[in-house]
């Protein structure tokens, strides 16, 4: 399954680093504007970092990110620092801020609803250089149209289900025709609408029209040097990222514990994947901690999930619709270091789990490998495939379904439920309580 960003549609992950010059040690005075104040009500929960706080913020104002989500980004980021406020008025800000976490920078403009109580409507971040100014783009009726219209044909182009890319398209076609969209002005707002109206026939998490207020110039498809150059960057950001690892411990008990929050491209991450592996590789239990982790590239899950069998496994199947083939997904037939396909394996899930995190857990618990423990998960089964609109839009569509061996099936929509359900915060705990247990009663056993 594809990676899912850190933050869907209103967060762009920010991934790169770039140099900053000096800013003032004391806090920047954020204008007391409608948009000012919720700005810095937003950076006090924020850069807190206290879950009440930000889960507090969240219920007030309604943005599209929601707490867990901002949670998340929050761990990631540290918090920012803000250098500068280049516009605030009654219903928008701009401003400039630095992760505080790391030395990159981002623009980010918030956006209120035009209602009561002030809610958000939009709050967006994308990396940019110390001297790039963020430039307003203002849509009119023409580009709207445009837009729905490339997003009509890539549905029928690509999306998993002809008919469902049907009633999608038409229903945008409808809303253009009846005016719903002339109001909006703003091209995240009007891509944040798209994505609801399109979502609300489909119900579909992985289908979304994105937004960027930075011009991307199409790219020739035989441009080596550009694709060199986004290698390196997927490079640098899987470094700045570790890959998405974020804990390899060893717990009492001799239990290993592995936290990642995303299946990285195995090209890229693999050397990581196997030594993380390597380091637990003699652990007499495994705990996968996948509560935050949204998804990423089938390779990777077949390479660690590999780890986990002493035999040749089917673990799942995707049906490309375009091509109308099926690709198979089986453990790798080699894995550098020793296997654990005797021990106990627990998969720690929340809501949050999404994507090819999912199809790890549904893997698993099909194959009867791995118990399950947390909530349901997101239920998002559908990989999906980025599309060009023009320079400041695009459309991610959802081109395959998973069908798993076992069940024939898949867990798009509904999640895959854990075989113990407790509250994501209390998985961890509860995996070490039955890890410890079963381990506790091999030992009589022997």
């Amino acid at each position: 399954m594809p990676i899912i960003r850190t933050c869907i549609r209103i967060l762009a992950g920010l991934v790169f680093v770039v140099s900053i010059s000096a800013f003032a040690d004391a806090p920047l005075a954020i204008p007391d504007t409608p948009a000012g104040r919720v700005l810095s009500a937003w950076l006090d929960a924020f850069n807190s970092g206290d879950e009440a706080r930000i889960d507090a913020f969240v219920k007030i104002y309604q943005p599209p990110l929601g707490a867990d989500q901002m949670k998340f980004f929050r761990k990631a980021t540290g918090g920012f620092d803000v250098l500068a406020i280049e516009k605030s008025d009654k219903s928008t800000s701009v401003f400039r801020v630095k992760e505080k976490a790391s030395t990159t920078q981002a623009l980010g403009k918030l956006a209120l609803k035009e209602s009561q109580p002030v809610t958000v409507a939009r709050l967006e971040l994308f990396v940019a250089a110390p001297n790039e100014k963020y430039t307003e783009y203002v849509l009119d009726a023409a580009e709207r149209a445009r837009v729905v219209d490339a997003a009509q044909h890539q549905l029928d182009d690509f999306y998993v289900f002809p008919d469902a890319a049907k009633k999608m398209g038409a229903a945008l076609r409808a809303h253009l025709k009846h005016g719903d969209y002339d109001s909006i002005v703003d091209g995240g707002i009007f891509a944040d609408k798209l994505t609801d109206d399109l979502r609300g026939i489909s119900h579909d998490k992985h289908l979304s029209i994105d937004f960027s207020p930075q011009a991307h110039p199409e790219q020739k498809p035989d441009n080596k040097e550009k694709k060199a150059e986004n290698d390196a960057q997927l490079r640098k950001s899987m470094a700045h990222d570790n890959c998405g690892f974020e804990k390899a411990e060893h717990l009492p008990s001799n239990i290993g514990y592995l936290k990642f929050n995303m299946f990285a491209p195995a090209d890229v991450c693999g050397p990581t994947a196997v030594a993380a592996m390597n380091f637990l590789g003699d652990s007499d239990a495994i705990i996968f901690d996948l509560r935050e982790n949204g998804g990423g590239a089938p390779r990777m899950i077949a390479l660690i999930s590999t780890y986990l069998f002493d035999n040749p496994t089917h673990l799942n199947d995707l049906y490309l619709r375009k091509e109308n083939t099926t690709d198979q997904y089986w453990t790798l037939p080699y894995v550098p270091g020793k296997r654990l396909a005797d021990k106990p394996v627990y998969v720690l899930t929340s809501k949050n789990t999404f994507s090819g995190a999912e199809e790890f857990s549904y893997n698993l618990k099909n194959l009867k490998r791995a118990t399950l423990i947390g909530e349901t998960t997101g239920g998002g089964a559908h990989p999906v495939g980025g599309h060009r609109i023009d320079d400041h839009f695009s459309i991610n569509v959802p081109f395959a379904r998973a069908i798993n061996p076992v069940s024939k099936t898949n867990w798009e929509g509904t999640g895959v439920e854990p075989d113990v359900k407790v509250p994501a915060a209390d998985a961890l705990d509860t995996a070490i309580k039955l890890a410890t247990q079963k381990l506790g009663e091999s030992q009589t056993q022997h």
